[in-house]
């Protein structure tokens, strides 16, 4: 169990920890940025790579002292639970296959995690992983799930949960890319690599790695479970191990109805995140290209731009919101108020206290959720796109 000096308040930073996001590592430095944005966390230690010259050569240029850079996550896990000054959490910002090992030991340990999406390789170990945390239950487990920390889809997810749509009926999800449209992995592109590699990204390709974001958007905000799908996965580039291309209709509890498609070959496309829902008394949409606006139409009514910082954005937008509006927020914020969320509940925990009210964040059961639907997505698409229960 990681130790806390018993006079350190719970206003105090939050020694924090990272495994992955080395030298050449792209989402590494998005969550260290993330992180700092708020002030909550001090970096202290991290195994940024498993070959040992690089983790000293990483952790060197992000200015840990020596003693505190590793190259095994396990030395670093049970090294750090022992130190009073130890890590009270880690980042795990690994490819996927990693992320259930690595999160099993900091769990083990005592230390609360913040992981990448998706939780793991498998429904297996993330259901392995779900009752871990059940015997270590003063252990914060978060998954970084950033577009669900943007003001206005909380300001969205708050206007559904008060009945403004009505009853929901349609959840419309898609998430286009074009950076794969080429067989980019050949070319020795790291991050093209391994998620083109099923023994690293696991079963799914792009559904895992943008098809995961886009469903855990629409449950997050419609509040909706899903019951069944029926899904097409495609690989466009020849030779290619994974799929490229995600079209998913979608069943939800209740009879509401539901659609997705992602794709990493869309060419026109760099990162076309959109969400629209609808129901008997309006609909809203939201682009995450344009992220601090959302449009709602009422029923019968005149189309409405709510936002960000804006007299029609609520208290759920409002408790996310950094800087007036007019000054864009955007993707780093989005991660960045994942981690804010995280830091007040492990600061109330210090004290035994529950976190203050309005914070949340995606946690295990999303991460669960995330494997079955890439799971069930896969098991249709083998089926010929045949209805599965998820």
């Amino acid at each position: 169990m990681a130790i806390t000096g018993t006079s350190e308040k719970s206003t105090g930073k939050i020694r924090y920890g990272m495994v992955g996001g080395g030298q050449g590592a792209f989402i590494g430095a998005v969550h260290r940025l993330a992180a700092r944005m708020d002030d909550h966390y001090e970096f202290v230690a991290g195994a940024l790579s498993a070959n040992p010259e690089k983790a000293v050569a990483s952790g060197r240029e992000l200015g840990l002292a020596d003693e505190r850079i590793y190259s095994d996550y396990k030395v670093m896990a049970k090294t750090e639970a022992r130190r009073k000054d130890g890590i009270e959490a880690v980042s795990i910002v690994t490819p996927n296959h990693m992320h259930f090992p690595v999160a099993k030991a900091f769990i083990e340990a005592g230390i609360h995690v913040i992981c990448d999406k998706p939780l793991s390789l498998n429904l297996k170990e993330a259901k392995q992983l779900e009752a871990l945390l059940k015997k270590h239950p003063k252990v914060i487990f978060a998954l970084t799930h950033n577009y669900s920390g943007y003001p206005m889809i909380r300001h969205a997810k708050a206007m559904v949960e008060s009945g403004q749509l009505g009853e929901i009926r349609l959840v419309q999800g898609e998430y286009p890319q074009d950076w794969l449209a080429e067989p980019l992995e050949k070319t020795g592109q790291k991050q093209a690599a391994w998620r083109t590699d099923p023994k690293r990204s696991g079963a799914g390709g792009c559904v895992g790695d943008i098809g995961t974001h886009t469903y855990q958007l629409a449950t997050f905000v419609s509040g909706l479970k899903l019951e069944q799908l029926a899904c097409e996965l495609t690989s466009f580039v020849k030779g290619r191990l994974l799929d490229d291309n995600v079209q998913a209709m979608l069943r939800f509890k209740g009879g509401a109805k539901g659609a997705i498609w992602a794709s990493q070959v869309a060419v026109g496309h760099e990162n076309g995140l959109k969400l629209r829902v609808y129901g008997t008394k309006g609909g809203i949409e939201w682009v995450q290209a344009d992220p601090n606006y959302l449009w709602f139409t009422p029923l019968g009514g005149n189309r409405t731009l709510i936002t960000r910082g804006g007299a029609g954005a609520g208290a759920e937008a409002a408790r996310v919101t950094r800087v007036p509006p007019g000054h864009p927020e955007g993707y780093l914020e989005g991660f960045a108020n994942i981690y804010t969320e995280v830091a007040q509940a492990i600061k109330a925990a210090r004290n035994g206290k529950k976190p203050p009210k309005g914070v949340e964040f995606p946690g295990i059961e999303d991460g669960v959720a995330g494997m079955a639907f890439i799971e069930a997505c896969v098991k249709s698409a083998k089926a010929n796109a045949k209805w599965v229960k998820v």
